[in-house]
């Protein structure tokens, strides 16, 4: 399936300039769009709470989001990099027109897949640090560090620690616990004890 992705900020703006633009593409590439998502909206809003968050969570692999370009898609670079990292779990692709961005099978996704890995990779070790100054200050300030006696220990929420939101976020468009264990690096029955306690604790 091809999907035309557009989106303007306010009514003022016009959808027409988009989809004269990728109809335009389309033609070139001797392609048909099967479907147009059109939403008015602003691009800082969350993914999931917008018609593109549907989209996501029915596309499957080999499927194609063509948009006029990557703001698009969000306002944010950390939004756009995350929405293209589920594209890249569900071997979906996406092709911007004006900046000419391609996802998929080629050298560029695999650089992108590096730069996820390692921006993942960075926001483990910045979290790593904080929580050791954190227990530092802690105990400077007299206080006594570790868990109550008699109280079990729980190694899922510490692997899971802070993802609470993301997994949340992954599981509202459709994500599979599978490739959501494969993203935060745990198992699949660590995750789907984690989820059942997230769930419980609502």
């Amino acid at each position: 399936m091809i999907y035309g992705y557009i989106r303007v900020s306010s009514d003022k703006q016009t959808v027409e300039n988009q989809r004269y633009e990728i109809n335009r593409f389309c033609i070139e590439k001797n392609m048909v769009v099967n479907g147009w998502i059109e939403e008015t909206i602003s691009g800082t809003k969350a993914y999931n709470k917008r018609e593109l968050g549907k989209l996501l969570n029915r596309i499957k692999k080999d499927d194609l989001i063509i948009c006029a370009e990557l703001s698009r898609l969000g306002r944010n670079l950390f939004m756009i990099m995350e929405i293209l990292n589920l594209c890249m779990m569900k071997e979906a692709k996406v092709w911007t027109i004006k900046d000419n961005y391609r996802l998929g099978d080629d050298i560029q996704s695999k650089v992108l897949a590096f730069a996820f890995g390692l921006s993942a990779e960075i926001e483990r070790n910045l979290i790593s640090q904080r929580t050791k100054e954190a227990l530092a200050r802690k105990k400077s300030e007299g206080v006594i560090l570790g868990r109550p006696k008699g109280r079990k220990n729980s190694p899922d929420k510490y692997k899971l620690s802070r993802k609470e939101r993301l997994i949340q976020d992954l599981l509202t468009i459709g994500t599979s616990q599978r490739q959501i264990a494969k993203i935060c690096k745990v198992d699949r029955n660590t995750l789907a004890r984690f989820i059942k306690n997230m769930t419980s604790n609502k």
